[in-house]
């Protein structure tokens, strides 16, 4: 009942997503568990415009393989074997050359922050090992790499004053170790961050996440979600993105805004001008003929119970969540022309978004059942879940190839 009063109220208070002024070399993305393993499939699939990752109790790209029980067992408790990151790796640049996800060169300059308790037996400390290696594999320099292995935490996330002692690994998985994860998390991230200070509730905004993924709750994420933006951002000055990402068992339905509200992240946005974007899953129950399908915890699309496709630019959470990051001001696929005073007979607006936002904004529209086409060209690009590049020629058609001369 509270979970539903709560998601009621979001419901009447939600508003379209902002269209910001942020710093493209500036998005970073976090998450916990199940999100630990969407912030580095998220990562490595936009490599080229995300800058670093906060990694907490997760694993290496592509752990699954589209297996549940590969997810259950080798990249939770390492049975009958951890991961192993060269194999995930080959496959990666594999994924790469296809350009389904981006070139692993884009990890390079980035930096990252990796966390394993030492009480956790949910997600065991080798298979955090094998998300360091393979992203030392990946050419993720030594020294932009912190993994901190020593503190006695289960398996959550760290927050000071959190309901759960440090040791413990139970709902609503937001321990008390003394540390403020968060600040450890962005300030590695970032740098040195002026002094957090407490978050101003009118900050946090409750947007649809359906407008980015049609039937979103069919696909395992919530019709709402969270966004904070700082009254600076808000106002136009020059901002940072940090995408979020809850860990099972930790959606609205389930802790309501907890997570977003307690974790400690909106403290540090507020002060250092970063807006936080919290995208939210949702549980989707198994059936009685595929007791192991379904999203019945509330977790992120790793391993595949929605789509064969979770892992590339053209998963459906994953063009959702890189479609509301497109909306605020940060674009994840491709880059805008760097021409700052083209020829308008020469030049093509390149549009880089999911699917979907090309049919909503007039770019594509049906072509087929399913299908969607670019108004213009008639190329087909796919269905409302994919991802692609579109070019608006000065005639207002557009094309999945630059009409620049």
């Amino acid at each position: 009942m509270i979970a539903f009063t709560v998601a009621v109220a979001g419901t009447a208070s939600a508003q379209p997503l902002p269209e910001l002024e942020l710093d493209a070399t500036g998005t970073t993305v976090s998450g916990l568990s199940s999100g630990a393993y969407m912030a580095v499939q998220f990562h490595v699939t936009f490599s080229r415009n995300i800058a670093g990752a906060g990694v907490v109790a997760g694993g290496p790209y592509y752990c699954a393989r589209g297996s549940v029980l590969t997810a259950l067992n080798q990249c939770m408790q390492t049975l009958p074997g951890g991961p192993d990151d060269a194999a995930l790796l080959q496959v990666a640049r594999s994924l790469a050359e296809d350009e389904k996800i981006d070139a692993l060169a884009g990890l390079a300059e980035d930096r990252l922050y990796l966390f394993s308790g030492t009480s956790d037996n949910t997600v065991t400390p080798p298979v955090m090992d094998a998300a360091r290696d393979f992203y030392r594999g990946a050419g993720v320099a030594a020294q932009n790499m912190r993994y901190v292995t020593d503190v006695p935490a289960g398996h959550a996330f760290l927050a000071e004053g959190a309901p759960n002692s440090c040791g413990v690994t139970q709902p609503d998985f937001i321990n008390d170790c003394g540390i403020d994860q968060a600040g450890d998390i962005l300030s590695w991230l970032y740098g040195d961050l002026n002094a957090p200070r407490a978050p101003d509730p009118t900050h946090l905004r409750v947007f649809e996440q359906d407008e980015f993924l049609a039937n979103s709750e069919a696909h395992g994420m919530d019709q709402l979600g969270y966004v904070y933006v700082p009254e600076t951002c808000a106002a136009g000055e020059s901002c940072k993105l940090h995408v979020v990402f809850h860990g099972c068992q930790q959606t609205l339905d389930q802790i309501g805004d907890l997570y977003v509200r307690t974790t400690g992240y909106n403290r540090w946005a507020e002060t250092n001008d970063i807006v936080v974007l919290y995208p939210q899953a949702h549980i989707v129950s198994a059936s009685s003929t595929d007791p192991l399908g379904g999203n019945p915890n509330g977790c992120w699309d790793w391993w595949g119970y929605d789509d064969p496709d979770y892992a590339l630019r053209s998963g459906r959470q994953m063009a959702a969540v890189a479609g509301m990051a497109d909306k605020l001001g940060a674009p994840l696929i491709g880059n805008p022309d760097p021409d700052p005073d083209p020829d308008p007979d020469e030049y093509c607006v390149r549009h880089a978004t999911s699917n979907w936002r090309h049919f909503v904004e007039g770019r594509a529209e049906f072509c087929g059942l399913f299908t969607l086409c670019a108004i213009g060209s008639d190329e087909i690009i796919g269905g409302f879940f994919g991802a692609s590049i579109l070019f608006e020629s000065p005639q207002g058609e557009f094309a999945t190839t630059s009409c620049q001369s």
